[in-house]
């Protein structure tokens, strides 16, 4: 249940994925409205993209558990020791629902907690923070690690590392973009087309972690078939039959 056929290794290799090869900004574009409206400044994609990782990872967590426990298949078969007979109950239906309001719950705890200690990040960020809320990049890491099935642990690295990968491609471009400010760009380049362009670099770049397969758990190695030789005597005879 919290590791199943994973091993550390593979528990790395998850990690390399998650921020390198299947980067949600880079690799599966989601995410990219905060993601180009919050990196004109460094300072501010980094705070952001500290906001995505808590909020990812956390929420990730949470919505593992109520995958577990409430929406899944079978999920309400721990009701039974109440004595309560779930049997043909399912809530699949409201996994959207339910992941949505995890989702918000949190932002609004993050977004009390920015205000309170950190108000020059706070006014950045500006209307960008609640939007966190509907940012496809966290539903869709949150989609992912259920449809994958991962046990406890590897999501919690999935999630986490889904956040890092969020937050280094945004920091990257931020900075990117600032000293973009000082530089010669040919004029109908400025502003977001430059931006899409040194997006579409980096996601090239980032290709070259493709080959990393440490995520996938071993398999156990199939035994080998034995091979019988037949004997020499009986191999000629045969040569001598099918000449007949």
């Amino acid at each position: 249940m919290f590791m199943g056929p994973y091993e550390p290794i593979n528990l790395l290799g998850l990690l390399v994925q998650s921020i390198f090869i299947e980067n949600f900004i880079l690799a599966n574009f989601l995410g990219m409205c905060t993601y180009l409206a919050c990196s004109t400044k460094l300072k501010t994609a980094n705070g952001l993209g500290m906001a995505v990782v808590f909020v990812l990872t956390v929420a990730g967590t949470l919505n593992w558990c109520v995958q577990a426990y409430i929406t899944g298949p079978d999920a309400l078969s721990w009701l039974s020791y109440l004595g309560l007979d779930t049997t043909g109950i399912n809530l699949g239906f409201l996994q959207f629902l339910i992941f949505i309001s995890v989702i918000a719950g949190f932002v609004q705890v993050l977004e009390i907690v920015i205000e309170k200690y950190l108000p020059a990040l706070y006014m950045s960020l500006g209307i960008y923070l609640p939007l966190i809320t509907v940012n496809c990049a966290i539903l869709g890491a949150c989609l992912f690690a259920v449809t994958r099935e991962y046990p406890f642990l590897p999501n919690l690295v999935y999630v986490f590392g889904a956040g890092m990968g969020w937050w280094l491609a945004i920091a990257l471009i931020a900075a990117i973009r600032e000293k973009i400010l000082v530089s010669n760009v040919i004029p109908h380049l400025k502003g977001m087309g430059i931006t899409f362009v040194m997006s579409g670099l980096m996601s090239l770049a980032f290709l070259g972690f493709t080959g990393i397969k440490l995520a996938n758990p071993t398999e156990a190695a199939e035994p080998v078939p034995a091979v019988t030789y037949q004997p020499t005597i009986a191999i000629l005879e045969e040569a001598d039959d099918y000449k007949e």
